[in-house]
This record gives C-alpha cells, sequence and structure tokens, in this order.
C-alpha cells in the first residue's frame, strides 16, 4: 500500500488534493483508495492533514497513517524536523519551498512560483500533485489530468491541468 500524509492550511487544497490523488489511482482496474481529512477548527489558515491510502486490495484501516511513503507539505511554515519521524524507512518529503534543503529524503519545488504563473492564486495542491506524479512513478500525469477534468469545475480545467503539467516537468528535472 502506497501511503501520503498531505500538510496544510485550511483553505489550500490539501483535502482536495488527497481526493484527486485517489480518483486519478482509481482510473486503473483493480485499485482502492481511501481519501479522508483531519483538521480541528475548520477556518481558513490553521493547519491541516489530508490521507490518501492507495492499494491493489481491498484497505481494511481506515486510521490515520503514522508512516508514510510521502509526506507533501504545501506550506514550507508548516515543515519541521518531526516531519521525518512520520516517514517509512524509504519515505520522502515533497515540500513546497524556494529554500533548499541538504536532505536526499526531500524534494523540493517552488510551487508557488507555478501557481502564480498558471492559477494567478497561491494554491499549491494541483502543483504539489505534478510533482509528486514525477518523483513517486506509482500515479501518471494522464491519469492525474483526467482526474482534474473528471472532478474539478470545467472553468478549472486549463490552468489546472497546465499547473500540474508545469510542475510534472520542473520536478522531473
Amino acid at each position: 500500500m502506497k501511503e501520503i500524509i498531505w500538510h496544510g492550511r485550511g483553505g489550500q487544497g490539501a483535502f482536495t488534493a488527497a481526493r484527486l490523488l485517489g480518483e486519478a489511482y482509481s482510473l486503473r482496474e483493480n485499485t482502492f483508495v481511501l481519501a479522508f481529512p483531519s483538521f480541528g477548527p475548520e477556518r481558513r489558515g490553521a493547519p491541516i492533514r489530508a490521507f490518501t491510502k492507495l492499494d491493489e486490495k481491498p484497505i481494511g484501516n481506515r486510521s490515520e497513517i503514522s508512516k508514510a511513503d510521502y509526506s507533501i507539505f504545501l506550506d514550507d511554515t508548516l515543515f519541521n524536523k518531526q516531519a521525518f519521524d512520520e516517514l517509512k524507512p524509504d519515505g520522502k518529503i515533497l515540500l513546497n519551498t524556494k529554500a533548499e534543503i541538504d536532505d536526499e529524503r526531500v524534494i523540493t519545488i517552488d510551487g508557488d512560483s507555478i501557481a502564480e504563473k498558471y492559477l494567478g492564486l497561491p494554491i499549491t495542491n494541483t502543483i504539489l500533485l505534478g510533482a509528486l506524479a514525477a518523483v513517486s512513478g506509482f500515479i501518471s500525469i494522464d491519469d492525474l489530468t483526467e482526474a482534474v477534468k473528471q472532478s474539478m469545475p470545467p472553468r478549472l480545467h486549463e490552468k489546472n491541468i497546465a499547473a500540474v503539467k508545469a510542475a510534472y516537468e520542473e520536478a522531473g528535472k
């Protein structure tokens, strides 16, 4: 099973990203998905976590993820050294930041700049999805594109698909 933890703030789309990843993965036959949020007071800007579980057999464990294959941070202010505690031994952190992090477990991408260019807003959820596709190998850019088409309003398709593809290219370098 692939397990992904999403870290963001209310309004950044962490749960939307968790759900879109699940929808993209479920486009294949014989796949099973769980995507769910965890947050306290519902307000814009409050830290939230979301979870995605992906498998090729039914998923019985519906609890939050404690050890992830990927821990994804939409907001670098939420990242700290405790983030490494939630990784599986070969786990990776995907971090939206302009900073350089000298740790082989951390993959950085300037998602804010990509979001501004393609979306005109500092919402990096689909950008981090594109980056995840580039670095993980378990989800394709085509599946993500289809999930965006099936799940988002038509007026958001073009911009978000362009953002996903730009992040895929940037993270794949």
